[in-house]
C-alpha cells in the first residue's frame, strides 16, 4: 500500500528537494505540496493523506497550529504529523508534539532517514528514539515558566503499577524490545499496556504518551546522564 503524503514548508525549493527524495520510494507518493498550515490542513484533508511533512515557522497558520488542527479533527484521525525543524533543539518542537505529532526531525537529516521515519510514521509508530527528542523535551520542561505556558499536567492516576513503570520507560527512550529485556516480558505484553495506557489517557499516540509522563512528573526533569537516557521515577 502507498503512502501518501504532504509537504508543508514556506519554501520551494525545500519542497522540490523532499518531493523528488519521497516520490523516487516505490512505496511513497507526495499527492500534495503547502507553503502554510492553511494549504496543509486543506491538503491533508482533500487528498487523503497518510502523512504530513511539516515545517514549524511558516507564514500566516504556523505548522504548530496546522498540527493541532489535523489532531483536533475527527475525519483526520489516520492523519499523521512529522515535524521538520532546521533547529536541533526548537522550543515549538515540543508544543507540536503535544499538539498531536508523532516525531520530528531535522532538515539535514539523511535521506534513507527520513524516508523511514515517514514508513514508521504512517505505521502507527512514534519517532522518539534519537536522543535529541528526549533532550528537547527535558531541555524544555527544565524551564518552569514554559511548562506553565504549554498547559495543565497530565494525570496518570488511572494507569496501573506496571503501566506507569512502562510508559516511564517509554519516556526514557526505550524501545519495546528493550523494555520487554528489562522487565523481562514479552515485547506484545509491553504493546499492549502501552496501547491500554494511551486509550486511558485518550492520547493519540505515543509521541503524546512520552509528553504526558514528563509533565505529570512521572519522568523527573535533570541533566542527562551518559548515554542520554533520563531516569524514569
Amino acid at each position: 500500500m502507498t503512502v501518501r503524503v504532504v509537504i508543508a514548508d514556506d519554501q520551494a525549493l525545500i519542497r522540490g528537494g523532499f518531493r523528488v527524495l519521497v516520490d523516487g520510494a516505490d512505496d511513497l507518493e507526495v499527492v500534495g505540496e503547502a507553503s502554510d498550515g492553511e494549504q496543509a490542513v486543506a491538503l491533508a484533508r482533500s487528498e487523503r493523506a497518510d502523512v504530513v511533512l511539516m515545517d514549524i515557522r511558516m507564514p500566516g497558520l504556523d505548522g504548530l497550529e496546522a498540527t493541532r488542527r489535523i489532531s483536533a479533527d475527527e475525519d483526520l484521525a489516520g492523519v499523521k504529523v512529522l515535524i521538520l525543524t532546521t533547529f536541533e533543539l526548537d522550543e515549538y518542537v515540543y508544543l507540536a508534539l503535544r499538539a498531536g505529532a508523532s516525531g520530528f526531525l531535522g532538515k539535514s537529516v539523511d535521506p534513507d532517514e527520513l524516508l523511514a521515519a515517514i514508513r514508521l510514521v504512517a505505521a502507527g509508530e512514534a519517532l522518539l528514539s534519537p536522543a535529541a527528542t528526549r533532550s528537547l523535551i527535558m531541555s524544555f520542561l527544565a524551564q518552569p515558566s514554559r511548562v506553565a505556558a504549554a498547559g495543565s499536567t497530565v494525570q496518570l492516576h488511572q494507569l496501573t503499577e506496571r503501566e506507569r513503570e512502562i510508559v516511564s520507560l517509554v519516556a526514557a527512550g526505550l524501545t519495546n524490545d528493550e523494555i520487554a529485556a528489562r522487565l523481562f516480558i514479552s515485547p506484545m505484553t509491553v504493546k499492549t499496556h502501552v496501547n491500554r495506557s494511551m486509550t486511558k489517557l485518550d492520547l493519540r499516540d505515543r509521541a503524546q504518551l512520552v509528553v504526558a509522563a514528563y509533565q505529570s512528573g512521572l519522568v523527573q526533569v535533570g541533566p542527562l546522564p551518559p548515554g542520554g537516557v533520563p531516569p524514569p521515577v
